[in-house]
């Protein structure tokens, strides 16, 4: 059965494949004292279960909540929403870079300063086989990135740390991936050169794109496709993003594709009201409310919006 923070869930139901509960810094938390004020535990999990229990009442029953190390991860105050919403929430474990890893990692393992061990596999497997920190939540997905900058050296150890924690574990994989410069391919590329089943990996953002021809090819090589930043229309318009998920729905690929808006409940690293000014859809129910309309509208049919939300997602993590 598929962890959970609350642990393991017969079926996830509708669920909603990029999302996060809080992303953190926790060195401003820790040094600077106007920050705590926007932070307290208690009012934020409140606050996020509040968003959660919408989100149920429009019809989805699960989210995945893909905050690694890099994003600010802190899998307590998770827990603490978890514990006031029925909405399932499965956590994630892998790390989040474009290049450089932290110094905790880049200090150590092969070709770094003072060489010894790559620990990074290490520590994945761990959250998934034992839990995160001391929390006992274990992590049901890993994940890994890379982006404009392409695969560096420091974003390429992670992959292949995930890779190995992949094929110790069986957990899925899920990428944050670069579609303008149609950089799923090479994500693809090195994952299937270590060993990984693609048809185990979703390329996320790849909705990000609109070049038919590079989800084609992501496809053809067996992975999903994360349409899942519905509500960031400076990347891509509302226009575009249903548009791309109809014209593949139409190709016969409803059975390779996972929704998601890869919004947050609270993010301490953007302004609140600029965010809501600027891209008033980026909430979690942009989907149910706007965007699952839309595609019906345009042929996408109940069958193959069930398959996008609910049995991609179980067959990802059976």
């Amino acid at each position: 059965m598929p962890e959970t923070v609350r642990g393991p869930v017969a079926d996830l139901g509708a669920t909603l494949m990029h999302e996060h509960v809080f992303g953190l810094s926790p060195e401003i938390l820790w040094n600077w004292p106007d920050i705590p004020e926007e932070w307290d535990l208690e009012a934020r999990a409140l606050e996020a279960a509040g968003k959660l229990d919408a989100l149920k009442a429009g019809g989805v029953d699960t989210i995945v909540d893909l905050t690694v190390v890099g994003l600010g991860r802190y899998v307590p105050a998770v827990r603490r929403v978890a514990e006031l919403t029925s909405v399932n929430i499965v956590a994630a474990t892998g790390l989040y870079t474009y290049d450089a890893l932290p110094p905790y990692f880049a200090n150590r393992g092969p070709g770094s300063l003072f060489g010894g061990p790559d620990r990074l596999a290490e520590f994945f497997v761990r959250d998934i086989t034992e839990g995160i920190g001391r929390t006992g939540v274990k992590a049901a997905m890993l994940k890994c990135a890379s982006d404009h900058l392409g695969m560096t050296k420091g974003c390429e150890r992670v992959f292949r740390a995930v890779a190995e924690a992949h094929l110790e574990t069986g957990v899925p994989i899920t990428t944050h991936s670069h579609s303008a410069s149609r950089g799923g391919l090479a994500q693809q590329e090195l994952l299937a050169s270590l060993g990984v089943d693609l048809g185990r990996v979703v390329i996320g953002h790849a909705g990000d794109s609109t070049d038919v021809a590079y989800l084609e090819e992501l496809v053809a090589n067996g992975s999903y496709l994360g349409m899942d930043r519905f509500g960031i229309e400076t990347i891509s318009s509302f226009e575009d993003r249903v548009a791309i998920v109809a014209e593949m729905c139409g190709r016969g690929h409803a059975g390779r594709m996972v929704l998601g808006h890869d919004s947050y409940c609270f993010n301490d690293r953007f302004d609140a009201d600029v965010v809501r000014r600027r891209h008033p859809n980026y909430h979690l129910l942009h989907i149910s409310r706007d965007v699952l309309p839309e595609l019906r509208k345009r042929g996408v049919t109940d069958d193959q919006i069930d398959q996008m939300l609910v049995g991609n997602p179980r067959r990802i993590f059976a």
